[in-house]
């Protein structure tokens, strides 16, 4: 039996690993060329779809880190996105920082650790 699980997988990563009771999200992107509103929508729908796929929700975040190209210009927009998205109820442990991303049109990308839903 595999304890782990590897989904979305291609040569370079895995964009959802299962361990046990624990769902670990790669680094999420966003497709969308817009402003660091736009872009951290874009990301957090596509984490609510990574983690229905994996059995879990955003209730269930453990822990989240999020990079962004420019912290002084973008933290405000990124984070007034985020307290409308985040389970008040359910905050997860958090870090933010500023990094050089994959490509420059990038303004952040959020990696998230997350428990599944009992069964």
């Amino acid at each position: 039996m595999n304890d782990i699980v590897r989904m979305d997988s291609n040569a370079k990563l895995s964009r959802i690993v299962i361990h046990g009771d624990t769902v670990y999200v790669a680094g999420v992107t966003s497709r969308d060329e817009g402003g660091i509103e736009a872009q951290t929508r874009d990301v957090l729908a596509k984490i609510d779809t990574y983690l229905a796929q994996a059995g879990t929700d955003k209730s269930r975040m453990l822990q989240v880190q999020i990079w962004l190209k420019d912290i002084d210009r973008d933290f405000d927009g990124m984070n007034a996105v985020w307290a409308e998205w985040a389970p008040k109820d359910a905050m997860p442990t958090r870090a933010t920082c500023e990094a050089k991303l994959a490509a420059p049109d990038l303004l952040v990308e959020i990696i998230v650790t997350a428990a599944r839903k009992p069964a």
